[in-house]
């Protein structure tokens, strides 16, 4: 088999090919254009949405030719797979600015090179003739056949609307547009795109006659059988400014044991080697999730922020490193002097969502304040206060909620 396939499957990325034994001739006879999409439904991708891409740059690595398409023209409309119900709709200019900033994303992920391409494609459906569109594409398709497609399965239960049933047509079309003018062979996805990528690939082949591919890869859920990505306080983005490159660290940081190895390999470019090694029996668990936290975060953030978030993890946990480095929040010194009560201080550093949660978790034994020797002790009582007599000789304080969640509290005054 051709070695950039078999990196992948090593590496976790394969569920489904549409022939994998042509497309790995096709690959051994020289670099293959292939593109993964991606709609700008938000401002920000999250962890879950980059299988794909790290799969993608293993294939760059490779010396194949990557095409990055921007679903500007597609997001109109939103992609049924995966969901329960229609997207919202968003106004043509939030998608053209999400879309600005999942490419800025997407840029520093992949660097710079020469076996990348990016495109839009706003640029051929933006100015669609409707009809002549049906005329063209949509006299291939089969109505019973798409609903056959687990995706649209699914959708019929709950309620599918007509613009969305439209979406299949046009992510197909995408894939003649980019066969027929930068010769793309290859389509890469999620394994939700399934139905989409197979239904491309045969309008290419009913139209043109040709043979084109489709690769897809496992939707990941971790050992614990949540959805990649997913937490209790929502999902891990790219964005800084909606998920911290601390808080970004310290989810991989925190993974099951189970799922350490799987994740080397997927989102690191670690060789496998060295992956299995960090993995192997009798090995600290702890020292391969600190790696695989590392690198992921650099990977996404870059090498300064992982240094920071590791640094700051150190001190938060272990003692050492820099407590500057921890989440960080200034309240009033004033509030001290007077007496700060626990639930609005937990509140206030952003530990807990509402107050109501904040008493709950102070009144379950899950809240703890550094006392004036910097060692953190349990409070439960709700009602307590406090004071500024606690702080260090800096003006600050630790919290913790529950047992990873910590934040460094400073008010701007010395003791």
């Amino acid at each position: 088999m051709n070695p950039a396939l078999e990196n992948l499957i090593a590496r976790g990325f394969f569920k489904q090919c549409t022939d994998i034994e042509q497309l790995s001739g096709l690959m051994d006879a020289g670099p293959v254009t292939f593109y993964e999409g991606c709609d700008p439904t938000g401002p920000s991708l999250h962890i879950g949405h980059m299988v794909p891409y790290f799969a993608f740059r293993h294939l760059r690595a490779a010396g194949h030719h990557g095409i990055v398409l921007i679903g500007g023209g597609t997001a109109r409309i939103g992609d049924p797979s995966g969901k329960s119900e229609m997207r919202k709709l968003l106004s043509y200019e939030q998608l053209d600015a999400n879309a600005a900033a999942i490419h800025r994303q997407l840029t520093k992920f992949f660097g710079t090179g020469e076996n990348i391409q990016w495109v839009n494609n706003k640029e051929w459906l933006g100015d669609l003739n409707y009809i002549d569109f049906l005329r063209e594409i949509g006299s291939h398709f089969s109505v019973n056949r798409m609903l056959s497609f687990e995706s649209y399965k699914i959708r019929m239960e709950t309620g599918l609307s007509f613009i969305e049933f439209n979406y299949q047509l046009l992510q197909s079309y995408d894939f003649l547009q980019l066969f027929q003018h930068h010769g793309c062979r290859l389509q890469i996805g999620g394994d939700d795109q399934w139905g989409n990528i197979v239904a491309g690939a045969d309008l290419i082949r009913r139209i043109t006659g040709a043979e084109v591919f489709g690769l897809t890869f496992p939707l990941v859920t971790t050992a614990d059988g949540k959805k990649m990505g997913k937490t209790e306080r929502g999902a891990i983005f790219l964005d800084p400014a909606q998920t911290a490159p601390y808080d970004f660290f310290q989810y991989w940081r925190n993974i099951p044991d189970a799922d350490i190895r799987r994740f080397l390999l997927m989102f690191t470019f670690l060789p496998v080697e060295e992956c299995e090694s960090l993995t192997a029996a009798g090995k600290n668990p702890n020292d391969a999730k600190e790696r695989l936290a590392w690198e992921v975060t650099a990977q996404i953030h870059g090498t300064d922020e992982a240094d920071k978030a590791l640094s700051g993890a150190k001190a938060a946990f272990g003692g050492a490193g820099d407590e500057n480095a921890m989440p960080q929040v200034t309240l009033s010194h004033d509030r001290f002097e007077k007496g700060y009560n626990v639930v609005e201080l937990f509140f206030d550093a952003g530990l807990v969502p509402t107050k109501s949660e904040g008493r709950r978790l102070i009144e379950q034994g899950g809240a703890f304040v550094s006392n004036d020797s910097g060692i953190l002790v349990p409070i439960t009582d709700p009602k307590a206060d406090i004071h500024s007599d606690q702080l260090s000789e800096s003006g600050s304080l630790t919290l913790r909620a529950g047992k990873k969640r910590y934040c460094r509290v400073t008010t701007g005054l010395k003791i």
